[in-house]
């Protein structure tokens, strides 16, 4: 019996080769990434809900969800499980599993001969093609479309999707190809043929999935893929300047490195992780958590006996208000509309819908991290009277939320949200966003 999304998010590891390998790349997709570990934990992080009944209710939903013959939640998992299985050449379960320590391979890479440059590429185009299906699959969109999905992670593709992607490009493309690994696939595409492609393991482990009747039409669908993210993926190298080199050393910060011959680095890990599969049951579960907790909402059940609905507007904004939001991430404000308001112990919060983003990135925010936006008063430099901003502070290293009292040229005095009026202070426009 097939194992259910809240076994598959609580048994993923919380640390072994895969993890490793994934918080490596985060120099490439900064603060992208959260190993999230528990399906309760998972709810919490994406809707803000605490209460174990609460937590219960959007558990139950989302277990239901998932079972939907008429949904894509499982099929989606089932195609990054099966890319994972087909692309895994040898058993090295125990090397994957040992948790918090460094790990040594020089041992195993008498044993692991890195795909020639041809099977690597295959393997490289099947996987953005199952991301391709899967994609559509959890958006329901009938037939896949490589071009709508392209355009989605162009403008936000975000948290495990985004760091599957950036590890398709480094683990998949950079460290076995080189940095003219684009320039490589497409000469190496002008020579595959049906012929070429039948026998490759990992097609042949997941050619019923791709859409087509013979091996020809799917691989037409493969190239198509390939096709519509080429530009994102140049874009990613040309913006982050990720080389080889670069991964590499990274990859010495989570991994005890002993060889630096990087295709076979690149054989290693690809026979070593479950990337696809790690993220994809990630991806799927953000996604059913955020449908589940949006379908019991708009039954009008009541999700938490401590919850009071604030629609009309008791707190600082209502319904509909256009807003700005704040991302810790990237440090910097979104525009957004507010879609629910919710009290919670006396505490507001905004369910918010980013402008230009996908439903799937709706979320709750406190109330401290949303401010109104388009200040027809407002100084040259954007700031007015009232507003609330950041602050940065250089001790603690960190963004505190308050109000412009005060504006004076480039100089501007704050109150802090929450503390006495003696903490107020000025501040240049340098330190406040």
């Amino acid at each position: 019996m097939a194992k259910s999304i809240v076994q598959l998010v609580d048994e993923l590891p919380e640390d072994n080769i895969t993890v490793k390998v994934l918080k490596a790349l985060d120099f490439v997709a900064p603060g992208e990434w959260n190993n999230l570990v528990g399906f309760d934990k998972t709810i919490a992080h994406f809707t803000g809900e605490t209460d174990p009944k609460t937590l219960q209710r959007i558990r139950d939903r989302a277990a239901s969800l998932y079972l939907d013959p008429t949904q894509g939640y499982q099929g989606a998992v089932g195609l990054y499980q099966a890319i994972d299985k087909a692309d895994v050449a040898m058993g090295t379960a125990a090397l994957a599993n040992k948790v918090g320590e460094k790990l040594s391979f020089l041992s195993f890479l008498s044993n692991i001969t890195p795909k020639a440059d041809t099977t690597q590429t295959i393997d490289l185009l099947l996987k953005i093609a199952i991301e391709v299906i899967a994609f559509c699959k959890l958006n329901g969109i009938p037939q896949p479309n490589p071009q709508i999905f392209a355009n989605s992670l162009t403008k936000n593709y975000h948290n495990a999707g985004s760091i599957r992607m950036v590890a398709l490009v480094c683990i998949d493309g950079l460290l076995p190809l080189g940095p003219n690994f684009l320039t490589k696939i497409h000469a190496i595409i002008k020579n595959i043929n049906p012929g070429n492609i039948a026998g490759n393991p990992v097609f042949s482990g997941i050619q019923d999935q791709l859409p087509g009747e013979t091996t020809g039409d799917r691989l037409g669908f493969v190239n198509q893929c390939f096709s519509a993210v080429e530009g994102w993926m140049n874009q990613l190298v040309a913006q982050t300047g990720i080389t080889p080199e670069s991964i590499f050393n990274h990859l010495g910060n989570f991994i005890q490195m002993a060889d630096d011959n990087l295709d076979f680095v690149a054989a290693f890990l690809d026979q070593t992780t479950n990337y696809y599969e790690h993220t994809g049951i990630q991806t799927v579960a953000q996604r059913l958590i955020l449908d589940a907790y949006e379908s019991l909402q708009a039954e009008g059940e009541s999700l938490s006996d401590q919850d009071s609905d604030n629609e009309d507007g008791n707190g600082e904004f209502s319904v509909g208000d256009p807003v700005e939001v704040w991302d810790k991430k990237e440090e910097d404000w979104y525009e957004a509309k507010i879609r629910k308001i919710k009290v919670k112990k006396d505490k507001t919060r905004y369910y918010v819908h980013y402008v230009g983003y996908g439903s799937s990135e709706d979320e709750w925010v406190k109330e401290k991290h949303v401010r109104g936006g388009n200040l027809e008063d407002a100084d040259e430099n954007g700031y007015a009277v009232g507003q609330k901003v950041k602050v940065w502070d250089d001790d603690e290293e960190e963004w505190y939320t308050a109000r412009i009292q005060k504006i004076d040229g480039n100089q501007y005095r704050v109150h802090y949200l929450d503390e006495d009026d003696f903490e107020d202070e000025w501040v240049d426009l340098d330190e406040i966003c």
